[in-house]
């Protein structure tokens, strides 16, 4: 079992909206995946409400190192990807076996 962390900060304003609303739908984006892309057991995303640190965090988890590389080029994947790298300003990643 691999997990999958990614950790990001958004712009204060991007693609005509707010950090926040740019949140929701990473949040929503993101956590749609889990059931339509083989091997991606699990996908949570974290919007974080303490000052500092960063603003969203995903958690996923997926069957197996294989499975994270069919995620990370899969079109689902790469159809939210594509919308996050417009609104982030910085991005930190983890991949561990569980």
């Amino acid at each position: 079992m691999i997990r999958h962390i990614v950790m990001w900060n958004l712009k204060p304003e991007a693609e005509g909206k707010s950090k926040e609303e740019n949140a929701r739908i990473i949040k929503a984006g993101l956590e749609g995946l889990a059931g339509k892309i083989d091997g991606l057991v699990k996908a949570e995303v974290g919007i974080n409400f303490a000052p500092g640190g960063m603003d969203l965090c995903l958690y996923s988890e997926l069957t197996d190192r294989e499975a994270l590389a069919v995620y990370q080029d899969h079109p689902l994947h790469m159809e939210v990807k594509k919308f996050v790298h417009k609104v982030i300003e910085s991005r930190v990643v983890c991949d561990s076996e569980l």
